[in-house]
């Protein structure tokens, strides 16, 4: 009776598991959501053709397809704008908080609301709010009509009941006119409290700002910006203040969340920042601000708790909210050293981001007859004023220049010599050891040395004193024939550029990198030769169709390293000596999210083995001494026809963010998928593994692999790996399903 039983449950559980087995092998597996290309955030924005580089397109303005905007709806919303009406009590208008004298701010601390309440939040500007895709500090707001919601309906702000105001809106005549000709039927049917929500969004996507002095120097005009403000630019450029890193042109802000580590204002409760509206994000995190304006909109940051633009610097100088016990971060800031001049160049360049040419005028009388909010006066117009060159106009067209070419002349700086030239101009610099940095924001340079009779190149010697040798936004840049050395930063950074050449040049002890360019579009990096930087001796990121070949990269952290970028092949070099050889990888927390699409093929990647001397909280200081190529939360790379061979630690690693970053600074998708290596030489690597990967997973090997990402294949028979198998391209998808399953359970096991 009991075999006759028991042969039944056996049966049964063998079908269980057939049908687990089969769910696990025909069960799609998790994957990273795929973002659109728009949403990419890779390549440069800036304009074709060009006088330079620093000229960007703006974003599409932020509008809903399914109520665009039109004049009427924008002078209805102007209206709305400064009407009390839109308060509980009457007596709160959008312009209490956002005036127009203040650049659309209040010019206090933390803004006031419904009672004489003092909020928590520092109110900010609204000029070029309409290119904006996150709002508030937090941005806890997808559209302007979404955001307006909470000052009009908040207790604590102006307190609305919604229906209550469409029905005191719609009982006022002239609004109930103007909602009808906005929005079309009668008044019942025009005057509600979404359509208020529209006509103010409509509005306030009027406020741009677009015509700075910035924008005219931009456009050709070199005199817009004084020479304190030039210099200025560079220092807002350069990779040790790295402010464009989040404010870049054209809007010098962003939609991304950074922890910059404010301290809370004594008295005010925590502020968690992006934390509060989505639990994933980082604790202090805020959306960077626009920097247009700013001059006019002190006090500062997400509580007010600086007064002056130098406050500001000063607090980024010193290394952020480290200080304070700060934790998380961001991985821009670490702090600089800027003398006086420097200090007050950069403050001088913010000035230049001033333009308030399409302000809006001001109702002398609003529809519902309550007192419209008084015209004020704000000291820093006046500083402006002396700040700034004299106006012009970024649209006029730059005079039409014939290319020529420039010599330096002995005695001569560079920058004299690039001070002179014009779009296509060639400069050519004599053998010759130059202490200085070089900016070119022209389109179109060419920025030669000229060897000598025994071959010898100029040299731009930094002295250890100097940030970076070259910082180049100008299109259609190329450089060649140069030593670059001894500089605290960078030795070529190349930023917001279409069109980028760089070849025949060494670098050595250039600090952060070696070649830098970064958001840029069309980059080809030959015949390189970096050493001695504390992260990547040739670096592209956040960029778009890159090429880097027939270079060398040793004694670096990273040999060569192509970061959040769409697009690129790394052919015929060699790295050695590094901590790593090759970094093809997706880090977080940056405007580009993607990074898909890359070769990597016929390069010699061996003996990576030097210890990593990178700033102990630095992104690169958790490269791991001894990896030939890692892959790091990349898609679609295909790694082939490499030598790979004596690096201690692997010579192949392939894993998910997680191994370095936090679950909740991981705003991009996290997994490496739909990557291929094959037919790679890959040999004596994993010999003496660095402790992180001993104590992980026992040994080093030739690949290592954590498991994660979907349809990642190898087809490198006989080598040694971590799993001991590698699926490969022969594998059928149920029996990768499955595999990949039983790998994702072991590695969970590790930890």
């Amino acid at each position: 009776m009991l075999k006759k039983m028991l042969k039944p449950l056996g049966l049964l559980i063998l079908a269980l598991v057939l049908v687990l087995v089969a769910v696990a092998a025909f069960l799609p597996l998790p994957a990273d959501a795929v973002l659109p290309p728009e949403k990419y955030g890779a390549g440069a924005s800036s304009v074709e053709p060009s006088y330079s580089g620093l000229q960007r397109n703006f974003p599409p303005l932020n509008v809903a397809a399914d109520h665009p905007d039109s004049a009427d709806k924008a002078e209805l919303g102007r209206l709305l704008f400064y009407d009390p009406a839109l308060s509980k009590d009457n007596d709160l208008a959008c312009a209490t908080c956002h005036h127009p004298d203040y650049s659309f701010t209040d010019g206090k601390a933390r803004a006031v609301g419904a009672g004489g309440v003092a909020l928590n939040r520092n109110a900010m500007s609204l000029w070029n709010v309409g290119y904006s895709t996150a709002f508030f500090w937090d941005g806890r707001a997808a559209t302007l009509e979404e955001q307006s919601q909470t000052p009009l309906t908040h207790a604590d702000e102006m307190a609305a009941d919604p229906q209550a105001l469409a029905a005191e809106l719609r009982a006022i005549p002239e609004y109930a006119l103007l909602f009808s000709k906005a929005f079309g039927g009668d008044a019942t049917s025009a005057v509600t409290f979404e359509n208020t929500q529209r006509a103010l969004a409509a509005f306030e996507r009027t406020l741009l700002s677009h015509d700075s002095p910035f924008d005219r120097y931009a456009a050709g005009q070199v005199d817009a910006l004084t020479s304190a403000q030039r210099r200025g630019l560079g220092v807002f450029r350069s990779a040790a203040t790295r402010c464009f890193e989040c404010h870049a042109a054209p809007t010098f802000g962003s939609d991304n969340f950074f922890v910059t580590g404010v301290p809370d204002v004594e008295g005010q409760p925590h502020d968690a920042g992006r934390k509060g509206v989505a639990a994933d994000s980082l604790e202090g995190a805020f959306k960077a601000p626009t920097l247009r304006n700013i001059a006019l909109t002190a006090p500062y940051m997400h509580n007010g708790s600086f007064q002056t633009l130098e406050e500001v610097v000063d607090f980024y100088a010193k290394g952020g909210g480290a200080v304070h016990g700060a934790q998380n971060l961001d991985r821009h800031i670490l702090g600089f050293d800027l003398n006086a001049q420097e200090r007050a160049d950069l403050v001088a360049f913010l000035y230049a981001l001033t333009d308030e040419s399409q302000l809006p005028s001001v109702p002398t009388t609003v529809p519902s007859g309550l007192p419209v909010v008084g015209r004020q006066t704000n000291p820093a117009h006046a500083v402006v004023k002396q700040i700034n060159a004299p106006q012009g106009s970024a649209t006029a067209p730059f005079a039409p220049h014939i290319p020529t070419t420039i010599t330096v002349a002995a005695g001569e700086t560079i920058q004299s010599a690039v001070d002179r030239a014009g779009p296509g101009d060639t400069i050519l610099v004599p053998v010759g050891v130059y202490h200085e940095r070089v900016v070119l924001d022209i389109s179109g340079l060419k920025f030669f040395g000229i060897p000598n009779a025994q071959g010898e190149w100029p040299t731009l010697d930094g002295e250890n004193k100097l940030a970076e040798g070259v910082i180049a936004s100008g299109n259609n840049f190329e450089m060649a024939y140069f030593r670059v050395k001894n500089y605290t930063s960078d030795g070529v950074l190349v930023e917001g550029v279409t069109g980028v050449h760089l070849h025949d040049l060494y670098t050595e002890n250039t600090g952060v990198y070696g070649v830098y360019p970064v958001r840029s579009t069309n980059v080809l990096l030959e015949r390189l030769e970096a050493t001695l930087t504390n992260d990547a001796g040739i670096y592209a990121g956040k960029c778009e169709n890159v090429i880097v070949r027939d270079s060398v990269a040793y004694g670096n952290v990273i040999g060569i390293e192509v970061e959040n970028t769409v697009n690129a092949e790394i052919y015929n070099n060699h790295t050695y000596s590094n901590a790593l050889g090759i970094f093809v990888d997706l880090l977080p927390q940056l405007p580009s999210k993607v990074s898909m699409n890359t070769k990597v093929y016929n390069n010699i990647v061996e003996d990576n083995n030097i210890l990593n001397n990178a700033p102990p909280d630095s992104t690169q200081s958790l490269v791991r001494t001894g990896t030939g190529i890692l892959l790091l939360g990349t898609d679609n790379a295909e790694v082939y026809n490499n030598t790979i061979r004596g690096n201690k630690t692997g010579g192949i690693g392939v894993f998910n963010l997680a191994i370095g970053f936090d679950k909740n600074e991981i705003d991009v998708g996290p997994n490496p998928e739909h990557n291929y290596i094959h037919d790679n030489v890959i040999e004596n690597n994993g010999f003496d593994a660095d402790p992180f990967i001993k104590n992980l997973l026992g040994s080093g090997y030739n690949i290592i692999w954590d498991g994660s990402g979907v349809n990642n294949r190898f087809d490198q028979p006989g080598v040694s790996s971590f799993p001991p198998a590698l699926p490969s391209k022969g594998w059928p998808d149920p029996l990768y399903n499955l595999y990949w399953r039983a790998v994702n359970f072991v590695v969970g096991l590790i930890g």
